[in-house]
């Protein structure tokens, strides 16, 4: 069903990403790639975004050249409706192709997202290898291998306390057997060098876990952490900070203002130091998400069309400060 794609054909004119040291840089630049960009919500739960449209009118009107396409490997709220990949592989890969093929033609780059908290490594194998090989050769993709990681009490049974520090190592292990089966599935199948995601247990939080056992063998690779500024603060730039020391290059794919539950209040002072950070350090941020869920880090209202452009009355809050800073 799904043909190969010859970016060539498709006007790619982005160039080539490298990792060097801890930061990223395009191919034939010396400074330092530093995004502010935007997370499609899961695609299992707000397909209608997924449209070459909505990439157009995000680039032309709001300034994103970057975006993060979430797609949902697990099944949410066990309906037909809500189906992952791993159920649904082709509407999964249809909303992909969709908006990569909308940021090849708008000459913006994306991210490939696999948006689980669970280890799935033969369904991701299989995903990531589709992807690479119909779209080998584009400069365009960046390949996130895990979005949030949790915990091994929380792949066995849905368990949200506080793991030990063992365990988390011993989680990070099997997490880096997977990063370690994937990356050369990509790079084979890609016939490139992309650059390449992976999280890290605690919900992209535990770098210290990478830093004790980074993954070897691959040098275009840097290491997602996540941040909700009212719940996330100096403690976790902290950790990024040791990670960054220790010669781990850190990319935050998912961020917000507001509180790691996705609702809540948002937090400017938090939110705006973040910044301050990020930019010191060359570090770029993806916000979640493209989406019109009933919370407060959710971009549009219901009444948003799916294709834009949207006026000002269809943007949530949290969408109208997103849309101002991408601008600056």
């Amino acid at each position: 069903i799904f043909l190969a794609c010859s970016c060539a054909q498709k006007n790619a004119t982005v160039p080539a990403l490298k990792v060097e040291g801890v930061s990223l840089y395009q191919e034939g630049t010396s400074e330092p790639v530093v995004w502010r960009g935007l997370s499609f919500g899961w695609h299992n739960l707000w397909p209608r975004f997924y449209n070459k449209d909505a990439v157009n009118t995000l680039t032309e009107n709001w300034g994103c050249h970057v975006f993060r396409a979430a797609i949902g490997a697990d099944t949410l709220h066990e309906t037909e409706d809500n189906r992952g990949y791993i159920d649904y592989p082709e509407r999964a890969l249809e909303c992909l192709f969709n908006v990569i093929d909308g940021a090849i033609e708008t000459g913006s780059y994306i991210i490939v997202d696999w948006h689980s908290h669970l280890l799935h490594l033969e369904e991701a194998e299989e995903f990531f290898r589709a992807v690479a090989t119909k779209y080998a050769g584009c400069p365009n993709l960046i390949y996130e291998l895990f979005n949030e990681p949790v915990s091994q009490e929380f792949e066995d049974s849905r368990d949200y306390s506080e793991p030990s520090a063992e365990s988390l190592d011993a989680y990070w292990l099997k997490l880096k057997e997977y990063a370690q089966t994937l990356i050369p599935v990509i790079a084979e199948c890609s016939g490139c060098h992309p650059v390449i995601l992976m999280g890290c247990p605690r919900w992209d939080q535990a770098l210290d876990c990478v830093i004790r056992n980074p993954i070897e063998g691959y040098d275009n690779l840097m290491y997602t952490t996540h941040f909700y500024a009212a719940t996330h603060g100096q403690w976790l730039r902290d950790r990024s900070d040791a990670a960054m020391a220790a010669g781990l290059p850190v990319f935050i794919s998912e961020c917000a203002a507001c509180e790691a539950s996705g609702d809540g209040p948002m937090d400017p002072a938090e939110w705006e130091e973040w910044n301050r950070w990020a930019a010191a350090r060359n570090v770029s941020l993806l916000t979640w998400s493209i989406s019109d869920k009933n919370e407060t880090c959710s971009m549009f209202a219901p009444e948003a069309v799916s294709e834009g452009p949207w006026d000002d009355s269809a943007i949530k809050e949290w969408g109208l400060v997103v849309r101002e800073w991408l601008k600056n």
